[in-house]
């Protein structure tokens, strides 16, 4: 497709396509986050066909109907903040279908997961493994534990959400004997019980290799920690990370090509090693569950053209409800979504209302020419990493989040009022 083209719808939910936007923008304003709930269950259900267990990456959004979603479709919750801890046991998740992360839990964080009985802590600290020992016996539980190693693989991604390689600040090195020291701290305690390992090698990858050269570190891990101290693995968690489409041009990576390669990287991996029973896999998708199944919708407020320049198409949101261009130098695509169909000859960047020369949400959109103020326009996949990250700078309330289905909407986060900006005031 040449950039002047339409947008490719595939980039959208199809439930998302014949929404009457402006009565919605009327009634919640904009921005608006607009789930379709049923693209999002669809999604579920293709990862819980292809693995026996998944753990939906609470971090990529969440809230307590987005909680119960999983729920309802048989997945269970990663939680990595005893805030997420919160909203995921106020929505009414069982606790032992949690797994519990973080590479810094305070105490009060890990009184917490072990007094709710969650199903897993992933440990990622010696500092931690000591701590949760403690909690343990104070508490007379055996919490059950994942240890969360580093393999030393480059995920091909942006650096800031590349996590496998051997300066991450996450888990245990496989390197110099790190994690099998750890494994074993963790063996040895009675009031731990070690289920396995836990291998998150990044975010937004689109290259399945670099999940199998993964599996293979784990594997000589795995050997090692059988023959020094007759550790075997019963779970081998391999995180999530694999990536969403942003762009007409980005890759389609299927859920169903992305499971064959993890069971038979495992599978050969295993064998080759002589291990035994292959352990059980756990994945944790969010953003491949999330961000497609989402688009924001915001009202262009100016158009400023800048001769020798170019034309700035502004909106009523920016870098408060999306980050991510700012974070990571993220693309995305921008469209009108009344004039969906469209050509898009008219080239611009589309900004937002912040303080911030980098409040840039599409640095190079395409949109249909005769673009007007109050028009409504939209960009796609922003279900995950946009409401999570979300902030009130220059005190813009954050926007309302719906769930659609079936032509119909409902509003599972309410629009912050200006009162809202000052109800922690002291």
């Amino acid at each position: 497709m040449s950039s002047s083209d339409p947008l490719d719808i595939s980039l959208v939910p199809k439930g998302l396509l014949e929404l009457n936007f402006s009565a919605l923008a009327q009634e919640f304003n904009t921005p608006l986050f607009i789930y379709d709930e049923d693209e999002l269950r669809r999604r579920c259900r293709e990862y819980t066909a292809n693995f026996p267990t998944v753990v939906y990456a609470g971090k990529a959004f969440l809230c307590k109907a987005m909680v119960q979603l999983i729920a309802e479709e048989g997945l269970s919750l990663d939680c990595a903040t005893g805030g997420e801890l919160h909203v995921a046991l106020t929505a009414g998740m069982p606790a032992s279908r949690i797994v519990f992360h973080g590479n810094n839990k305070s105490l009060a964080e890990l009184s917490m997961a072990v007094d709710a009985g969650v199903g897993h802590v992933v440990v990622d600290s010696f500092d931690e493994i000591e701590r949760l020992g403690a909690i343990a016996v104070e508490q007379k539980k055996v919490v059950p534990v994942l240890v969360r190693v580093t393999p030393g693989v480059e995920a091909h991604t942006h650096e800031f959400i590349e996590t496998g390689t051997e300066i991450s600040k996450f888990g245990f090195t496989i390197s110099e004997g790190v994690a099998i020291n750890a494994l074993n701290r963790v063996h040895e305690n009675p009031s731990l019980y070690l289920r396995g390992v836990h291998c998150h090698i990044g975010s937004q990858i689109y290259r399945l290799d670099a999940f199998s050269r993964a599996i293979n570190r784990l594997a000589e891990l795995a050997l090692a920690a059988r023959n020094q101290y007759g550790i075997i693995f019963s779970i081998l968690n391999l995180g999530g990370g694999l990536g969403a489409r942003y762009l007409s041009e980005d890759p389609q990576i299927s859920i169903t090509a992305y499971s064959q390669v993890l069971h038979d990287s495992v599978a050969t991996a295993w064998g080759a090693s002589d291990l035994g029973d292959i352990p059980a896999i756990m994945v944790e998708p969010g953003r491949s569950i999330a961000a497609p199944s989402a688009i924001t919708l915001y009202r262009v407020g100016t158009i400023k053209e800048i001769p020798g320049v170019g034309t700035y198409v502004a909106v009523d949101g920016g870098m408060s409800d999306n980050p991510r261009p700012v974070l990571y130098g993220s693309g995305y695509e921008a469209y009108l979504p009344e004039r969906v169909h469209e050509n898009r000859p008219f080239a611009c960047s589309v900004v937002g209302k912040h303080c911030e020369q980098g409040d840039i949400i599409v640095a190079d959109a395409q949109l249909p020419a005769k673009v007007q103020p109050g028009d409504l326009l939209a960009t796609p996949t922003t279900g995950a990493y946009g409401y999570s990250m979300a902030s009130n700078y220059n005190m813009v309330p954050r926007p309302a989040v719906l769930f659609a289905s079936n032509g119909e909407v409902r509003c599972v986060l309410r629009r912050e009022t200006p009162e809202d900006l000052t109800r922690l005031d002291g």
